[in-house]
């Protein structure tokens, strides 16, 4: 008897929790656009306002806005995790020069992380990976963030280069919460 009650008992823990990650999938639109309006803030908050001797610097990057076009919403889900993991990457090395207020930055990463997480729960992988691996949207955006990537190694990391990154990084986020609203 106790037996069956244990295995009983551990179903109901399966059940329940298949449930609530399923609800936290349901809300994930909404999260995300509160965490990208947080991120944007957080940006806001790490530095000053943008310094004018490196407005003569300022590159365009061109992000591939194509790769958030509407299609299957897994693949659009998808594409905004590879970007959240891209910016996570870029904004957790070198950033000595970049004289940002510190408890700023490290919210911005961990909220960037808890994204990441989250949609790695929430975007069936197997379906989605295959679909989004074939696809040429994987290659632009690994290329468009080696832009920025390159952009700061070619610059040494300096203040400019971080601030034209930071500047770039709030277009891109501003980009996904304008998807995110109409999925």
């Amino acid at each position: 008897i106790m037996n069956a009650f244990g295995l009983i008992q551990i179903g109901l823990i399966l059940l329940c929790t298949s449930t609530i990650s399923s609800l936290q999938c349901n809300h994930l639109p909404l999260q995300q656009r509160q965490m990208i309006k947080n991120s944007l803030q957080l940006l806001d908050k790490m530095g000053k306002k943008f310094p004018p001797q490196c407005l003569r610097e300022k590159t365009s990057f061109r992000f591939p806005e194509r790769v958030l076009k509407p299609r299957p919403k897994e693949a659009v889900k998808a594409a905004i995790e590879e970007i959240f993991q891209h910016i996570f990457y870029i904004f957790s090395k070198n950033l000595t020069l970049a004289a940002w207020d510190g408890t700023a930055l490290e919210q911005f990463q961990n909220g960037l992380y808890h994204q990441i997480e989250q949609l790695e729960a929430c975007v069936i992988k197997k379906q989605t990976h295959s679909f989004w691996s074939k696809e040429i949207n994987r290659l632009k955006l690994k290329k468009y963030f080696q832009k920025i990537d390159c952009f700061l190694k070619d610059r040494k990391h300096n203040l400019c280069s971080w601030e034209i990154s930071r500047a770039e990084m709030r277009r891109c986020l501003q980009l996904i919460d304008k998807v995110i609203r109409k999925l």
